[in-house]
């Protein structure tokens, strides 16, 4: 009797956390010793170079993934940026986000919405000069890229406004 109450637990959690998107999360790691969540996977997902990284720098590796395909890309992007945000604030730096590689619709099984950010982290901003976070170019390429994640926009014209932001003085 037992057993089967508790297959009706297992069952009844499962059926919540798929309906709640429970995510699916890998450990930190450093990006050069480490494989990516999506190398081999049928859908692998669009890759975006945000930064060229400050030299010296070790680059890690986040990875998030929803439980289902009913949450949204942008939750699971947030919730791999404050993941990496905090891995670089116990170090007593800033994150700077490198490349990120984001599922694309549509969102099925096998494709749930997930993103994988390699980033590295760098002495705070204040501390920098100028800073990143002041910088405009960095302003706009962040927004250009949420206008890419919420499908505002399309890869090819977040291409064409990257490069004219890049080109700026």
């Amino acid at each position: 009797m037992i057993k089967g109450n508790t297959t009706v637990v297992v069952i009844a959690a499962t059926l919540a956390c798929w309906l709640a998107g429970c995510s699916v999360t890998s450990p930190i790691q450093p990006a050069s010793s480490s494989k990516s969540a999506f190398d081999g996977a049928v859908f692998t997902g669009q890759t975006v170079t945000v930064s060229a990284g400050t030299p010296g720098s070790v680059a890690y590796r986040v990875f998030n993934q929803a439980g289902s395909g009913f949450v949204s890309i942008q939750s699971v992007r947030d919730d791999a940026e404050q993941r990496a945000r905090d891995f670089c604030d116990r170090k007593g730096k800033a994150f700077e986000s490198l490349t990120e590689t984001t599922a694309v619709p549509p969102y099925v099984l096998g494709n749930f919405p997930r993103v994988e950010i390699v980033f590295d982290c760098v002495e705070h901003p204040a501390s920098l000069s100028p800073s990143s976070a002041d910088d405009p170019k960095y302003a706009k390429l962040v927004n250009l890229k949420r206008l890419l994640d919420t499908g505002v926009i399309t890869q090819d014209e977040f291409n064409r406004e990257k490069a004219k932001v890049l080109n700026e003085p």
